[in-house]
């Protein structure tokens, strides 16, 4: 039912019901087992989660904040690494996620600016390839598993950089397959379950590589690659739920 519902459901639709599931969803799995570190509260179990049953993760989505293990591995980066929650940053979120968004909204340091092609808790509707904001605009730029969706990656990147402040940082999480350097992309690859074959999603257009590194340098960016979850105990990384192994991409202008 989950993996239907993923599969089926466009997601403005899904947005808007997950919301009102978060509501409801604490109750159903109170429990001390796991933890979710953005809102501190614990459950009994996570819920399944993936596009199709045979990449489906087990404990992977939190059923109050709707976080997956990106989401909580960021947040713990953001917070124990970097001054995202101290100083003072006018911010840029590309597909702002519901874990985040309220959360970001009403930090007081923040001045928070959201954008997407058509998510209804965005306040901008753009298309990434040609956004609408001046250069040099934002102090931090979040753009979360969206590269692998565009047409041209390598310009929505040089847009990241355009709008990004001489100082600034950002990140940009996206699916990546660390056993191959090279992204592999294919323009004839059209079909829903051939994309979904080669590049893990049905609306995914390409699978990135260790090469990702390399791209966001060409786009301009000063890269640091961090296996953040090294840092953090054996114990934490599975009451947290958090992706081992998974690397973050600061990007400094």
């Amino acid at each position: 039912m989950f993996h239907f519902i993923l599969r089926t459901i466009p997601r403005p639709i899904l947005i808007k019901l997950s919301l009102i599931f978060s509501k409801i969803a604490p109750l159903l799995y109170y429990g001390n087992r796991f933890e979710d570190p953005i809102s501190g509260k614990t459950y009994r179990k996570f819920l399944p989660y993936g596009y199709s049953k045979n990449v489906a993760r087990d404990n992977a989505l939190c059923p109050g904040s709707l976080s997956l293990e990106r989401h909580r591995l960021l947040w713990l980066y953001l917070k124990n690494k970097t001054n995202f929650f101290t100083a003072k940053h006018k911010l840029l979120h590309i597909a702002p996620e519901q874990c985040f968004y309220k959360l970001f909204k009403a930090m007081p340091n923040l001045e928070y600016v959201t954008g997407d092609y058509n998510s209804p808790i965005a306040d901008h509707h753009f298309d990434l390839h040609h956004a609408p904001f001046a250069d040099n605009s934002f102090d931090v730029i979040f753009c979360h598993h969206v590269l692998e969706h565009v047409e041209d990656a390598d310009q929505c990147m040089r847009e990241l950089y355009r709008m990004m402040k001489p100082g600034g940082f950002g990140i940009f999480q996206i699916p990546q397959d660390v056993n191959r350097y090279e992204t592999y992309e294919d323009k004839t690859i059209t079909s829903e379950k051939d994309r979904e074959i080669h590049f893990w999603q049905k609306d995914h257009v390409r699978l990135f590589g260790l090469d990702y590194k390399d791209k966001l340098a060409a786009a301009g960016f000063n890269v640091t690659v961090e296996d953040y979850t090294k840092e953090i105990s054996a114990e934490l990384v599975e009451r947290y739920r958090l992706p081992k192994g998974e690397l973050l991409y600061m990007c400094r202008k």
